[in-house]
């Protein structure tokens, strides 16, 4: 009898073990409460219960308990790892687990574009969300090489900083040893102020080395840059100007005014791209002394005031008919 009923209760439990173990691997892989695919964040040194708690608050799984039994029998109870996830619409307990082991977190990126200026780097770096702590002092104009950063959430913004700032210095000393010879620079920190002049001057990458070789020229002929860029930049260091230029802006006394000054800026007005750099330390070999607007993104250039002066008539008539405003002033001799 007693066997009998040991008998019946072994095979009770055994229906009840086979039961509670079709029950798990249904629970485990079926799929979860969240509703659209949402990025987690899983801070430093959290726990398996801190973890199971923001999973259960953020809808991505219905009981706190199941997920921390899931870790457990699928071995990862104790190696989740902090880190931003992105989690997809009705991810398992299983998805779940095995994307939190895993440490494939999420890639954030910051772009700086060709051309901003140190204010403009460092106010993306401070707006863009999960980085921490701030950027060191002292960077200065034209230091910060312009790129797409990739981080993840918690990066410090200082290390970005660094990284820019020594991608730009790593940049410039290898191509100031390879320069072409005879350029009118005495230093690497010239060559960057002329690209940065360069890069504000034109957007596009067919014109940069002409547009570098006529500024050359213009030096080697100890003429005046006469470059609107520098002009705004003499007034608003580095900040938006929110207008256009005037006549009384243009002969405004400036350290960065290429109107009134002789020669480069003390310093870049920007943070030149390495297209730029590249252009002015191997410019275009040109006779042209002057450029102006050709009214589709370009440039006309010129090697006399006489032949500028049709390409600047031509350009204020096109002006003109577009019932467009004219620039203040064009850089003529």
């Amino acid at each position: 009898m007693r066997m009998r009923i040991a008998a019946g209760l072994l095979l009770g439990l055994l229906v009840a073990g086979v039961a509670g173990a079709k029950w798990w691997d249904r629970q485990i892989v079926s799929p979860g409460p969240l509703p659209v695919t949402r990025n987690i964040v899983l801070p430093r040194g959290a726990g398996l219960d801190e973890i199971a708690q923001r999973l259960e608050d953020s809808v991505m799984v219905r009981h706190r308990y199941l997920f921390q039994l899931a870790a457990w029998t699928l071995g990862h109870g104790r190696d989740l790892k902090a880190g931003e996830y992105q989690v997809a619409a009705h991810s398992s307990l299983r998805d779940l687990v095995n994307l939190l082991s895993s440490g494939r977190v999420v890639i954030r990126r910051v772009v700086i574009p060709e051309g901003w200026t140190v204010r403009q780097a460092l106010a993306a770096l401070n707006q863009a969300e999960g980085l921490e702590g701030s950027v060191p002092d002292g960077i200065k104009e034209g230091e910060l090489l312009p790129a797409t950063y990739p981080y993840t959430w918690g990066d410090e913004r200082g290390r970005l900083a660094v990284q820019m700032r020594s991608g730009m210095t790593q940049l410039v000393e290898r191509l100031w040893r390879d320069r072409a010879p005879g350029l009118p620079l005495a230093t690497p920190a010239e060559a960057v102020t002329l690209a940065s002049i360069v890069e504000k001057e034109t957007g596009r990458a067919d014109e940069r080395a002409m547009i570098a070789g006529v500024f050359y020229n213009r030096l080697k002929a100890r003429m005046k840059l006469q470059s609107d860029p520098t002009v705004a930049y003499g007034i608003t260091l580095g900040g938006d100007l929110g207008r256009a230029l005037t006549r009384t802006d243009l002969r405004q006394p400036s350290p960065y005014n290429t109107y009134v000054i002789d020669g480069l800026p003390p310093g870049p007005i920007a943070n030149p791209g390495r297209a730029a750099l590249e252009a002015v330390f191997k410019p275009a070999q040109t006779d042209a002394l002057f450029f102006v607007a050709d009214g589709s993104g370009g440039h006309l250039f010129a090697k006399t005031l006489e032949e500028h002066n049709r390409n600047v008539a031509r350009y204020r008539r096109l002006m003109r008919e577009r019932g467009q405003p004219l620039p203040p002033a064009l850089p003529e001799e």
